[in-house]
């Protein structure tokens, strides 16, 4: 089913559900959409109720004017959709935002899964991937196709894989996640913060996490987002951590698998 919601606040918000059952709800990573979802939740949908959605200045949903608060956007999605309590599944930026709302609203969550993500004030060490000066240095000149291309690089390939060498399936992947990264990327979403982030951010407070935790950690993302995925399950009392062999976007390379994982919670 097809959910145009329209929020006060902050506009009209494009969500999917379908299935029955105990709810999953889906935060994409921020430099794709809600379809990196499709193939995951088509696969779960005889079991649950699947619910992803595109956040503001992504995808079907409307562009953005300025910051937007992501955990409250979360919040505003599922309270317009009536989901009182969730699992709740988060890639990247997605799955930081998908603890911060765990943390506000622990009661309404029923287990949490963080794929790639990195907890609210966590700093990577060391410089800054050339990559990724690249791709802030073609955004600010306006070179949209140059900034996708150097997004798909960083966040879909990582550092360690040759895009000549991937499968056809992973191709044609690699091809969709272009598709939705140049939504992003032209509508200027990338310069947008966060409006609200907490005031005690997620990293000193892993511990107060009491939900079933699944921490994912993709074998071919960067190193310092692997090391954000081992804080996260040595800071969550009682977390798991999987190495999954994939890149930033395990769930859309492998839905079949990643959906496997997820019928355990």
């Amino acid at each position: 089913m097809i959910h145009n919601l329209d929020l006060p606040g902050y506009g009209r918000i494009h969500a999917d559900s379908e299935g029955t059952g105990p709810a999953i709800v889906f935060v994409h990573a921020d430099f794709v959409d809600g379809r990196m979802w499709d193939g995951v939740r088509a696969r779960l949908a005889t079991r649950n109720q699947t619910v992803a959605y595109d956040k503001l200045g992504y995808g079907r949903s409307d562009p953005v004017k300025g910051p937007v608060g992501r955990r409250q956007e979360l919040a505003a999605v599922v309270d317009a959709l009536g989901l009182e309590t969730f699992h709740l599944v988060g890639c990247s930026n997605g799955g930081q935002q998908a603890l911060d709302f765990a943390l506000e609203h622990p009661t309404r969550v029923r287990s949490l899964t963080l794929v790639n993500a990195s907890p609210s004030g966590w700093q990577p060490q060391g410089d800054m991937p050339h990559l990724l000066v690249e791709m802030i240095t073609a955004v600010q000149a306006g070179d949209q196709a140059a900034a996708s291309e150097l997004q798909l690089r960083i966040w879909f390939d990582g550092p360690d894989r040759d895009k000549a060498q991937f499968s056809p399936a992973i191709q044609e992947t690699r091809r969709l996640a272009s598709v939705m990264n140049r939504i992003y990327v032209e509508r200027g979403t990338f310069f947008l913060t966060d409006a609200q982030p907490p005031e005690a951010p997620a990293l000193s407070r892993l511990a107060e996490v009491k939900l079933p935790t699944l921490v994912i950690d993709g074998l071919w993302d960067w190193s310092e987002n692997r090391r954000a995925s081992r804080l996260l399950a040595e800071g969550i009392p009682g977390a798991r951590r999987i190495e999954a062999d994939g890149g930033h976007v395990t769930p859309l390379e492998d839905p079949a698998g990643f959906a496997d994982l997820l019928k355990g919670i």
